[in-house]
């Protein structure tokens, strides 16, 4: 990559000679001014080729450049630099190595084969466990919270009963009701002693109110943003968000799932309506993993080293065979393998009797979309559920070029039409789930920061599979045939959304 940068910069230092030479010799400025975007951009194709990414997202920059070159020139010095990836999260892959071998006495797991389980969920197992660097716990349970009264019920709980230390982050956070009452819990139990770290994503709680950040700080809320970014310079950072969703409390209990802070995620948005989604809510030992994610993250953001005194529970000896396993796993981009997408794939290419998906975004890379389609093809139960409206419209649309292909594979595509579905899980097999923050787009496997519940033969599967069949009986299945038969305009934007699905 360092080589790929000099070329850059020799190409940059090289252009801005020649248009200088060519204002010089009495050409009009706009004249010499559209060279130097038109030549920036040829020499951003030629580093973009050399970085070597997928071809897709190549062809898409390409596309973009090509068609905008001013435009995309800005849009590429914001978020298209991969060159500056690595080094952007070196450190922070250095802090996250430091804090789990600092912790990994806490988290110790006596070594066991695993025996009940078959061959390909061991396979799956020591796969997410290595990329994951995160045990199974064999001793933890976890609830399935279907709705926002659920979840802010069990997150307003938790608050009310913590006796010692408070961990939150979150992507966004309003300032409306459900806010205010959050913040205002937090108040509390800060002047009660209580430890509190709340962590919010920079760009994803942009339109926070200062006034609603200052409030917590005084009252002793150390409340910090991940990843700020100060415009209008450009910066990489804003293309890379930590969407996590992340409680614990007292170190014993803990929150993840899809939910963010605000009204609408409780139903009360005109627009969407009633807000369909899921979290998980874990006690045991499995804790221990969301509190070293958070404190990795919390660690990247403040530089403040946190010691093991957090982890309470110790890893015990796996149990039997109807006990299930809970893992939790975090990725991201300071990742050196894309931990989501692998785990995704590895679900999909492992099912031999089904494959149920619930995404609010659905925009699969080339190897997701392939493993679906062979699935569906091989007479594998692939059932897919997606909003019937959209709210972001390019991935909305985006979403529906992909259909085509999967129905005529024989999946089968619901649109949930009771209110907006923001559910991110996939079950397997009705064996093997995931719940968490990642949605089924590129955005979350190569750019967010995410963090999601594997589950292994636990109660929970059953719980949401429960919840998918339900939710499909609020929802319309799409046929081959109404698929053809739509709007040439939605053709149009589909298309166009498509070209544009590497970078979303």
């Amino acid at each position: 990559m360092k080589k790929t940068a000099k070329i850059a910069v020799f190409l940059i230092l090289l252009t801005v000679l020649i248009v200088v030479s060519y204002i010089m010799r009495d050409h009009s400025f706009f004249t010499g001014f559209s060279i130097l975007f038109s030549v920036t951009a040829l020499f951003i194709a030629v580093v973009i080729s050399l970085e070597n990414r997928h071809p897709s997202s190549t062809l898409a920059w390409l596309i973009v450049l090509a068609l905008f070159p001013f435009l995309g020139f800005v849009v590429y010095m914001f978020v298209g630099q991969s060159y500056r990836k690595k080094k952007m999260f070196y450190k922070k892959s250095l802090e996250d190595e430091d804090i789990y071998v600092r912790v990994e006495n806490s988290l110790q797991q006596e070594k066991c084969e695993f025996g009940w389980m078959e061959d390909r969920q061991k396979q799956f197992l020591n796969l997410a466990s290595k990329l994951g660097k995160t045990p199974v716990s064999f001793a933890s349970e976890t609830e399935v919270l279907a709705n926002g009264d659920e979840k802010f019920a069990a997150l307003f709980d938790l608050i009310d009963k913590a006796e010692r230390h408070l961990h939150l982050e979150y992507y966004i956070i309003r300032h409306d009701k459900t806010g205010t009452t959050l913040k205002d819990k937090l108040i509390k139990k800060a002047r009660e002693g209580v430890e509190i770290r709340f962590l919010y994503d920079a760009v994803g709680c942009l339109a926070l109110s200062p006034s609603f950040i200052s409030e917590l700080r005084s009252a002793g809320v150390n409340m910090e943003p991940f990843f700020p970014v100060k415009l209008p310079y450009f910066n990489q950072k804003i293309n890379f968000r930590n969407h996590r969703k992340i409680v614990v409390a007292d170190g014993q209990y803990g929150l993840v799932g899809g939910l963010n802070i605000g009204d609408e995620y409780m139903g009360l948005s005109p627009y969407y309506g009633f807000w369909r989604d899921t979290h998980l809510k874990i006690t045991g030992e499995a804790v221990n993993s969301l509190q070293l994610i958070f404190l990795q993250d919390w660690r990247h953001a403040t530089g403040e080293k946190l010691v093991p005194e957090y982890f309470i529970h110790k890893w015990g000896n796996p149990g039997g065979k109807n006990q299930g396993g809970v893992q939790l796993i975090a990725g991201g981009p300071d990742n050196e393998w894309e931990v989501m997408k692998n785990l995704y794939f590895s679900m999909i290419v492992s099912a031999k009797k089904s494959v149920w998906i619930a995404s609010p975004y659905f925009v699969p890379d080339e190897e997701i979309y392939m493993a679906l389609k062979v699935a569906a093809l091989s007479g594998i139960d692939v059932k897919i559920l997606v909003p019937d409206k959209p709210d972001k419209k390019t991935v909305f649309y985006a979403s529906r070029s992909y259909f085509g292909d999967l129905l005529k594979a024989g999946a089968e595509i619901y649109e949930y039409e009771k209110g907006f579905m923001h559910s991110k899980f996939v079950i397997v097999d009705g064996e093997i789930a995931s719940v968490g923050t990642c949605n089924m787009d590129m955005r979350s496997f190569h750019l967010n920061f995410e963090v999601n519940a594997f589950l292994y033969n636990t109660k929970s599967i059953s719980s949401l599979s429960l919840y998918f069949e339900k939710d499909l009986t609020f929802s319309k299945k799409m046929t081959l045939l109404d698929f053809n038969n739509r709007k040439l305009r939605n053709r149009v934007f589909e298309s166009l959304a498509r070209l544009l699905s590497p970078l979303l």
